[in-house]
């Protein structure tokens, strides 16, 4: 054996065991470990540059997360069969961990880092993602990277009233809350989850909770590293090279004009141009040759104080950038029903936000399969989040979903999901898109909001309108002072010190997302801030209220309709037929979409088309294959013609039982040639009229469904009745005569 290894297990007392080890994989990795629980192993590594490269003033953090099929004994489907790019469950990952180590690494550390996460084993129980925070701090740790860390993430979920951290895949179905924590020994700096409509304070509890176990996890860490012995300083760097007197010349030229611009309730375009303008006037003081070589520092050191100076107006004189109190809301406007051909479409707009969201309503064949490495499932709401570039006034090439969109989409879905009916209210696969026109500020929120009236135009009986806001926080390094910041600009976010988003309706929260910049932050705060938000998203509801106060009685017209029912388990093969035949035949004929499921011991068919008529017809004769019904006479029946004889058509009058349309009875006019009125599999109405006392063969008749021709005597009508019994006659007699000449030939 040429490798030392180190093993430290973490015991988190619910006998879930938790072992971290290093020095056996990947020893080429800047760091490297292997994280198990139960049979669920990842491999996470972390490899850094020791340079930083020209130019580069931020820290290029990469995360990878990825499942692999084998983990599970699985193949990839697709046509290479292997793994492609990540799925949007990895992707969301990626962002989780991302959020979490980013703002522990040094501000001056520019060096590229690379971190990537693999799930070698699965076994369906232990959950990986909620092990992967861990991991990639554990590399990070043993690593000689600078890292202000350890961190850990966990997932924490409530289950019959109690709060389970890292449930198992089978208990998280029967969860009310389940959220993602990440934090430090010291503080959380990231949550993310989604709810069933719960308090404020439930939610700070489940917080409080998660950071017992991190507490754990990072103590288990600096353990580890010890082992290793990497508790030494890190690797020396020097990225950045400063001009303490041109800072302090920076500081005392723009600070006041900052500060002033800042007190000055202005468009974020205004603003913008004051700002630049000020950054210009003092560098226009250099000359060229001195400017060239200190433009770049300006830049950083103008940024700095512009920060600086608008914090400084927030928590001096509680004066926002736009002019508004810290728990002010801005102008909100919405419309629904602007876009006439979708299912539902609402327009959001609060300040200089806007997204413009559409419904559209499918059935069981529009459901998302998800193959992943872990599992497959089907999905039945969809939520789609689109960031042009123009929202913000910028010209960049579209380069696919960024992960962004895919955050914040997951972000607005998570919030609507708990509302939405069940499926025997609203039997439709439901996707909603969100087009942000416009962004200053929270467009996921927007489009929780817009969401909610998107669907509330389309008919679907949602429990509850659901609403968002995004807060922030600005606060003193010793936190003696602070301000919580309701509805919070795109400038408010990159200089706060927190962003949180929240989304509920009237009764409780249903999804949050938060990042926290700074450490120290008390539950105090925390639970002030989420009030706060409560009184922010009560007012938003209440102007979207106005706009719409309950979903419509009906999906709009065009929308496709759906019947469900259900059926014994035993006739779905009756319904389906040899090689799916009768099922295949019904949908052409009717012009439906059936779909048939085998769901808590009985079978569920749904039955969809564009209008009600076909879904009538389909309803009816699937009915009359599980329910055999009894002809009646009397009755109207429809039919498909199954063949055309030159005496009649034969057609079906229930499933399995079918009868002759003699001639005589298309029309009250006289048919020569039955082609001229009906065709194979042409689908027709009739009466059944009465029974031959002979054959007990049920009469059939077309003609007594139309209007009688004026004029028409009840001689004449007779005649047609004399041609039928006539053409009886001549049909038996010649198969008859068919039958003796067979016989002659046989003696």
């Amino acid at each position: 054996m040429n490798y030392t290894m180190h093993t430290k297990t973490i015991d988190t007392g619910d006998g879930k065991l938790i072992t971290i080890e290093t020095g056996k994989l990947a020893k080429q990795a800047h760091g490297s470990v292997v994280v198990r629980q139960g049979d669920t192993m990842l491999l996470a590594t972390v490899v850094s540059n020791f340079e930083a490269q020209d130019g580069v003033d931020f820290l290029p953090l990469t995360v990878d997360y990825r499942e692999k099929y084998a983990s599970t004994g699985r193949f990839p489907g697709g046509f290479f069969k292997r793994e492609a790019r990540p799925s949007d469950d990895e992707v969301l990952v990626m962002r989780l961990v991302d959020r979490a180590l980013r703002p522990m690494f040094p501000d001056d550390y520019h060096a590229e880092v690379q971190v990537m996460i693999q799930v070698m084993s699965a076994d369906k129980e232990n959950m990986p993602d909620a092990l992967a925070g861990l991991a990639a701090s554990s590399a990070l740790a043993v690593s000689d990277i600078p890292f202000n860390g350890p961190i850990s993430e966990v997932r924490v979920a409530r289950i019959e009233g109690k709060f389970v951290v890292n449930p198992l895949m089978s208990e998280l179905p029967f969860a009310d809350m389940d959220m993602v924590i990440a934090g430090s020994a010291d503080s959380i700096v990231m949550v993310e989850g989604e709810m069933h409509e719960v308090s404020e304070a439930e939610m700070v509890d489940a917080i409080r909770v998660a950071h017992d176990a991190i507490k754990l996890h990072c103590k288990a860490q600096m353990e580890l590293a010890e082992m290793v012995g990497n508790t030494t300083p890190k690797r020396t760097y020097s990225h950045e090279t400063h001009d303490e007197e041109l800072r302090a010349q920076v500081k005392s030229a723009l600070f006041q004009k900052y500060y002033d611009i800042a007190r000055q309730a202005s468009a974020k375009e205004e603003r913008s141009a004051a700002f630049s303008a000020a950054k210009d006037e003092f560098m226009a003081t250099f000359s060229e040759e001195d400017l060239a070589a200190k433009k770049k520092l300006i830049g950083t050191y103008a940024h700095d104080v512009q920060k600086d100076a608008v914090r400084r107006v927030v928590l001096d004189e509680g004066i926002r950038l736009d002019g508004r109190s810290t728990d002010e809301i801005r102008p909100i406007w919405s419309e629904v029903d602007y876009l006439p051909c979708t299912h539902g479409s609402a327009i959001f707009t609060r300040g200089e936000t806007q997204s413009l969201t559409t419904l559209t309503l499918g059935t069981k064949l529009d459901q998302q399969t998800i193959d992943g490495a872990i599992g497959k499932r089907s999905e039945k709401f969809l939520l789609h989040y689109n960031f042009p570039p123009f929202s913000t006034g910028e010209a960049r090439p579209l380069r696919g979903t960024s992960r962004r969109e895919v955050g914040h989409g997951n972000l607005a879905l998570r919030a609507i999901k708990p509302v939405l009916p069940a499926h025997e209210d609203c039997p439709y696969t439901i996707r909603l898109v969100s087009e942000i026109l416009e962004s200053n500020g929270s467009s996921s929120m927007a489009t929780v909001c817009a969401g909610t009236l998107a669907l509330m135009d389309g008919g679907v009986p949602i429990k509850r309108p659901v609403t968002g806001i995004a807060m922030g926080l600005i606060s003193e390094k010793d936190g003696s002072k602070y301000a919580v910041l309701s509805d919070i600009l795109g400038d408010e976010d990159h200089l706060g010190d927190m962003d949180f988003k929240v989304t509920g309706t009237e009764k409780g929260i249903t999804a949050c997302q938060m990042d926290i910049k700074i450490e120290g932050l008390s539950f105090q705060v925390l639970t002030e801030a989420l009030n706060q938000a409560r009184e922010g998203r009560l007012h938003i509801l209440k102007e979207i209220l106005k706009t719409m106060s309950a979903p419509r009685e009906d999906y709009k017209p065009h929308a496709p309709r759906i019947e469900s029912f259900d059926i014994p388990t035993d006739m779905i093969g009756a319904v389906i037929g040899p090689g799916g035949k009768i099922i295949q035949e019904i949908q052409a004929t009717t012009e439906t979409v059936i779909t048939i499921d085998e769901r808590d011991g009985k079978g569920v068919v749904e039955v969809s088309a564009a209008n009600l008529d076909s879904i009538t017809r389909a309803v009816n004769r699937i009915k009359s294959i599980v329910f055999p019904a009894v002809i009646e006479i009397g009755e109207v029946y429809e039919g498909v013609v199954k063949s055309i004889m030159p005496y009649g058509a034969f057609v079906e009058i229930v499933p399995g039982q079918d009868g002759l349309l003699h001639v005589s009875e298309l029309e009250w006019r006289r048919v020569d040639n039955v082609n001229d009125v009906l065709k194979e599999g042409e689908i027709v109405k009739f009466k059944v009229v009465g029974r031959d006392p002979k054959t007990n063969k049920v009469k059939l008749s077309r003609k007594v469904l139309l209007p009688r021709p004026e004029g028409m005597t009840d001689e004449e009508a007779n005649g047609q009745d004399d041609r039928r019994d006539r053409g009886d006659r001549g049909d038996r007699g010649d198969r008859g005569g068919r039958d003796n000449r067979r016989d002659d030939r046989r003696r």
